[in-house]
C-alpha cells in the first residue's frame, strides 16, 4: 500500500455553497439527528440506525482515522446557514478486504439534504483537493445495490464500476466503483 500519510493537511475546503472542516464537539448532536434517519441509514452498514453515544464513538474513530493517514471524512456544512448536512471525504475501507489498498470517498447527507447536488458539490471538492495536494493514485466508492442516489454521484465523479461482490460482514451486495487520478 503507498503511503497514505498526507503532509498536507487541509482543515477545510470550499465550494459555492459548502463548507467541508473537520469535526467539532458541537456537531455531535447535529450529526446524531442524521444518523438516527432510517432512511439516511437505509444503505449503511447493516441499516441500523445510530444512537447518540454510536455516533460520538464514530466522530472519535473520524478523528483517529485523520491522525493516523492525514486524510479523512469532513463534517459538511451550509455556507448560508452553517447548518450541519452531513460528510464527504476518504477513508480506508478495511470492511472490504478484498479490495485492499484502497482509499473510498463517500458521503452521508441528512434527508432534507438529498436532491439538492450537494454530495455532488462536496465530493468533488475531495476529488479535487485529493489530487492536487495528496498524491493518491486511485479513488473507490462503495455502492450498496439499490442506493442509487448514491450510485449517480460516483458516475458524476467519473468513476467506473470495477466489480460487484458480497460486503463480508453484512451479506449486502455490493458494487465498487473506481477512478484513477
Amino acid at each position: 500500500m503507498p503511503n497514505l500519510r498526507s503532509s498536507v493537511h487541509a482543515t477545510s475546503l470550499e465550494t459555492p455553497r459548502l463548507r467541508l472542516r473537520r469535526w467539532q464537539s458541537e456537531d455531535l448532536d447535529g450529526f446524531a439527528a442524521i444518523n438516527a434517519q432510517p432512511e439516511v441509514m437505509r444503505y449503511i452498514h447493516d441499516g441500523r440506525t445510530l444512537d447518540r453515544a454510536a455516533t460520538a464513538e464514530r466522530l472519535v474513530n473520524y478523528q483517529r482515522h485523520w491522525e493516523a493517514h492525514g486524510f479523512g471524512l469532513y463534517a459538511v456544512e451550509l455556507k448560508e446557514t452553517g447548518e450541519l448536512a452531513g460528510f464527504t471525504g476518504l477513508a480506508v475501507p478495511t470492511f472490504l478486504p478484498e479490495i485492499m489498498p484502497a482509499v473510498e470517498i463517500g458521503w452521508r447527507l441528512g434527508r432534507v439534504f438529498w436532491g439538492r447536488g450537494l454530495a455532488t458539490e462536496a465530493a468533488q471538492a475531495v476529488v479535487a483537493h485529493t489530487r492536487a495536494e495528496l498524491g493518491l493514485r486511485r479513488l473507490v466508492s462503495i455502492h450498496v445495490v439499490g442506493n442509487e442516489a448514491s450510485a449517480r454521484v460516483m458516475v458524476k465523479l467519473g468513476m467506473s464500476l470495477e466489480r460487484e461482490t458480497v460486503q463480508p460482514d453484512t451479506g449486502r451486495q455490493v458494487r465498487v466503483y473506481a477512478m484513477d487520478l
